[in-house]
């Protein structure tokens, strides 16, 4: 299989002509940010933001290329994450208003903005929100934290399990003793009422139960807690792949990674199946200018409102956030995801690790120092 697979993967590489040249000219000298799509930029409407400078960051650590960043380009990169930062508080927020009133997208930024500084070699220059005391109402007690999760509407399983996998970072602040009885309040209720046929929690067509339940694996994982009827979770991955059009990246990707995390034993034709369909469906996305796009007809203007599709409901979305004007283009939202889907495939596959071949000055070929002394440094600072 290793060779056939070698090939296929080989050719799948393929895809990525010309993505480099699209991610470099993504990056804002002035604010040290990356845009989200090539619209983002030329409208002259939009700021670079949190996620899409975390994504490339992610991208450029992910293909091994945190060595050649320019250090000022780094240097920006570190300025732009912390200028984010809300001393008061502590979280991280972009320019647009609304942005504040989504707290997936809060919970997000605030991850992004502090693993970004730390693989930058940097810290924050102000406390966390844990530190800070800026955390939910629905933290002040185990019971108060139970009704929260208890409210939350499953009706779009992918929606509904990200809001409650988010509550991740506020459960892993807490003391360990004290932790201990939210966590349990949490996988009581989350055990209880997985279908038990698919292994998939929530309402929605199967990708979106799917990639509900990738968001939930992502919580189980972190508090070393084993996801129920893993099995079952891995036949229905295999049907929806087999018969449902992925027609947004995220379709593609959670099916990965939700593969990557669980660690299921994977026959050899399963593989090669696996791995045709994902490259075929990535192929519909590549675009033009390099990049991919995260959905079939286009990059959708405002990703944060992106899970929930037309014909689909949720109740209390926010506020859309829009970062590009929804083009067909490539968009940072998806590359990061192609990027991870790419690596991911292999580490499934058995392969040996093997980085996508970038041109040379891509990032700033010049080292001026290597990137571990520059991480001593930076916290000397």
């Amino acid at each position: 299989m290793n060779r056939r697979m070698e090939a296929l993967l080989a050719d799948g590489d393929a895809l990525f002509d010309g993505f480099f040249d699209w991610l470099e000219g993504q990056y804002d000298k002035a604010s040290g940010g990356f845009y989200y799509a090539r619209s983002s930029r030329a409208s002259g409407r939009f700021s670079p933001d949190i996620e899409s400078t975390a994504q490339a960051l992610n991208i450029v650590e992910r293909c091994g290329l945190l060595d050649r960043l320019d250090e000022r380009m780094r240097e920006g990169m570190i300025r732009f994450f912390r200028s984010k930062q809300d001393p008061g508080t502590g979280w991280f927020y972009d320019d647009d208003p609304n942005m504040r009133l989504d707290d997936v997208m809060v919970g997000r930024a605030l991850g992004y903005g502090l693993h970004a500084l730390d693989k930058l070699g940097a810290a924050p220059l102000d406390s966390r929100p844990a530190e800070s005391g800026a955390t939910p109402a629905y933290m002040a007690s185990p019971q108060s934290f139970g009704e929260w999760l208890r409210s939350i509407s499953l009706a779009n399983s992918w929606r509904g399990c990200d809001k409650l996998s988010h509550c991740g970072a506020h459960l892993a602040a807490l003391a360990p003793e004290r932790r201990e009885l939210y966590v349990r309040e949490a996988f009581d209720y989350l055990n209880g009422i997985q279908d038990q046929d698919t292994g998939f929690w929530g309402e929605g067509a199967p990708y979106v139960r799917l990639s509900g339940t990738f968001k939930l694996h992502l919580f189980y994982r972190r508090f070393g807690v084993p996801m129920p009827r893993q099995d079952r979770i891995y036949r229905s991955i295999l049907d929806a792949l087999r018969t449902e059009t992925a027609f947004d990246m995220c379709y593609i990707r959670n099916p990965i990674s939700l593969l990557s995390s669980m660690r299921p034993a994977i026959a050899a034709d399963e593989m090669t199946e696996i791995a045709e369909t994902t490259l075929a469906n990535m192929a519909k996305l590549k675009r033009a200018d390099g990049g991919f796009s995260r959905e079939l007809h286009g990059s959708p203007p405002a990703p944060n409102v992106a899970q929930v599709k037309p014909g689909e409901s949720y109740p209390d979305m926010p506020v859309a956030v829009p970062l590009g004007l929804g083009l067909v283009e490539g968009d940072m939202n998806a590359g990061t995801q192609a990027v991870l889907i790419r690596y991911t495939l292999r580490e499934l596959a058995g392969l040996p690790h093997r980085h996508l071949a970038v041109p040379d000055g891509r990032f700033g070929a010049e080292k001026h120092t290597s990137f571990s002394e520059r991480r001593s440094s930076a916290h000397e600072h």
